[in-house]
């Protein structure tokens, strides 16, 4: 079969020009991708910055899993376990408080610079100095701006030692080591574009690290750099002939902007798209039948959930908590809405990490919800926004929400927005309400557990931005207890006190637990290696190849 012209132009493009004429088509008008190019349809409007030192989003998650390395990595295939990246070794002091990490020689980062132990430094010191947003989860071990450079070292080119404040679980300053954030940096190529800053509320140092410049570019060494990104567009990638792994199959990776399930599958089907991300129950069904497409699934480390801001005085209180945690129809929802893409989940750990709990102690009950919102006060209803970014199936949550609540005399106004729009306003604490997703940032309960459950200062200008403080919700005692099963070295003790937490936050907790989110993908047969890891950062295309 002859190749359509356009097909063979594009394999012989640069990145960007591959860019710009895939967006330029608008829609699907070619059949068959390159040869070289993996062509994926997803919903990619919710990255905001690609430097993962700030990045804290699903889609941006997945970007740096394929363009960074890390010290060490979650093994895919057993998550009780990390494994080496561009750490050798390691070892850890009787007392429990340094860690020492011996780097594996000769590695490269994409731009040709070596990797050494100054640039693990320095990517540690720019996290904590820089203090975006995903900086809480190395704070967590006592790091400061003040601090960094006495408590992370670099003892020679290929030694590193970092000393935590207390013995926390070694499975948890692993797991911490192995999130997206501590995504290690190319400290010479980002510090040749770092701009000079005079000390502000914004910048507490006399640099921005880089940051500027690498809100789009990369720095890093993984199997993929970063060619372009273009906002609620695509995101291109190039193959990393630097890589110290398994060199990438394909040369380049397009994650082409598509949010509308239809849209995906009918470009899978045209050819012009190798892989669709975001199918609906009905659309992944049709696929399913289809001889030359595939599709495969994978339970995934993300929740979805309602939550309520405790700054709106309706929604602060408790009965109102609980009755709307009772004017969901989670039955239908189950089996409808998330038909194959989710599991109706009620508690913030999911499945599949220590100490999580499978109860379901709340169903539709609009009678039960009426009485208590008569004992609030509120025996007439009152009038509530829900910030929800439009996609399904979130807008048919929402949609389905809203009709629960009229039922109990509660006017629901659907704000809806694209990703970017709707997690600014939130992270800003400008909603009311709002329906989203939290991916667990390293395979610990921990990630979990201490945004639901932490908010050491719930002022707005407090910096640890947990989802508790982006809900105005102050739980000192939870937070208390929090903090106590990081130090427990017994398995079955910590486990327990998890499940104890997640009941706690079930009973009191702004936030109403939906569901756990199966990640599914439809893809055409031809590809091989294909495989969706637990974690959107474990969503590897290297081994991606096409017959």
């Amino acid at each position: 079969m002859t190749m359509p012209i356009l097909t063979q132009h594009l394999r012989h493009l640069s990145a960007g020009a591959a860019l710009a004429a895939f967006v330029a088509l608008g829609g699907p008008a070619f059949a068959g991708t390159p040869a070289d190019t993996l062509v994926e349809a997803f919903a990619i409007d919710d990255i905001i910055s690609l430097d993962p030192q700030e990045a804290f989003e699903i889609s941006t998650a997945e970007v740096t899993g394929n363009t960074y390395s890390l010290l060490v990595r979650l093994d895919i295939n057993d998550t009780t376990r990390v494994e080496p990246d561009i750490a050798q070794s390691w070892t850890i002091s009787d007392d429990g408080l340094t860690y020492t990490f011996k780097l594996k020689p000769d590695l490269k980062f994409a731009s040709g610079n070596p990797i050494t132990a100054d640039d693990v430094v320095f990517t540690i010191e720019r996290l904590i100095k820089m203090d975006k947003s995903p900086a809480f989860l190395l704070n967590q071990f006592g790091l400061t701006g003040d601090n960094v450079t006495d408590k992370v070292k670099a003892v020679d080119p290929s030694t590193v030692t970092l000393t935590v404040d207390k013995p926390y679980a070694s499975s948890f300053v692993l797991n911490v080591l192995s999130s997206a954030p501590a995504a290690v940096v190319d400290k010479k190529l980002v510090m040749e574009h770092a701009k000079a800053v005079t000390p502000s509320d914004e910048y507490k140092w006399d640099t921005d690290f880089g940051n500027d410049w690498l809100k789009t570019n990369s720095a890093g060494s993984g199997a993929f750099k970063i060619m372009v990104w273009k906002a609620n567009e695509a995101v291109v990638l190039e193959r990393n002939d630097n890589y110290f792994g398994e060199p990438a199959k394909l040369k380049r990776v397009i994650y082409r902007h598509m949010k509308e399930s239809a849209g995906q599958r009918l470009a899978l089907e045209n050819g012009d798209v190798d892989i669709a991300r975001n199918l609906e129950p009905g659309d992944l069904d049709a696929v399913a039948k289809n001889a030359d497409l595939a599709t495969t699934s994978a339970p995934k480390g993300t929740v979805y959930y309602i939550s309520l801001n405790q700054k709106n005085p309706n929604l602060s209180k408790p009965e109102v908590v609980e009755a709307f945690k009772y004017l969901v129809d989670y039955d239908a929802i189950g089996a409808t809405l998330i038909k194959g893409v989710g599991e109706i989940h009620q508690s913030f750990l999911p499945k599949g990490q220590l100490g999580s709990i499978d109860d379901k102690p709340f169903k539709l009950d609009v009678a039960k919800a009426k009485e208590l919102l008569a004992k609030a006060g509120l025996q007439d209803g009152f009038s509530v926004t829900m910030d929800t970014r439009n996609t399904q199936p979130v807008t048919g949550i929402a949609e389905s929400f809203q009709q629960s609540l009229a039922e109990a005399g509660v006017k629901l106004q659907i704000i809806p927005g694209d990703g970017k729009q709707t997690l600014t306003k939130y992270r800003a604490r400008q909603h009311d309400m709002y329906i989203g997703q939290w991916g667990s940032d390293y395979w610990d309960p921990n990630s979990n557990a201490e945004t639901f459950t932490a908010n050491p200062d719930n002022s707005d200008e407090g910096k640890v931005k947990t989802l508790a403080w982006r809900n105005a919700w102050d739980p000192k005692e939870l937070d208390t207890e929090t903090k106590a099963a990081l130090l427990e070295k017994d398995t079955a003790k910590r486990a327990a006190m998890y499940a104890d937490l997640q009941k706690k936050v079930q009973e009191s907790g702004p936030f109403v637990m939906l569901y756990q989110q199966t990640e599914v993908a439809a893809y055409a047969a031809k590809l091989k290696g294909f495989k969706l890891g637990p974690s959107f950062d474990t969503n590897f295309v290297a081994p991606i190849s096409k017959e």
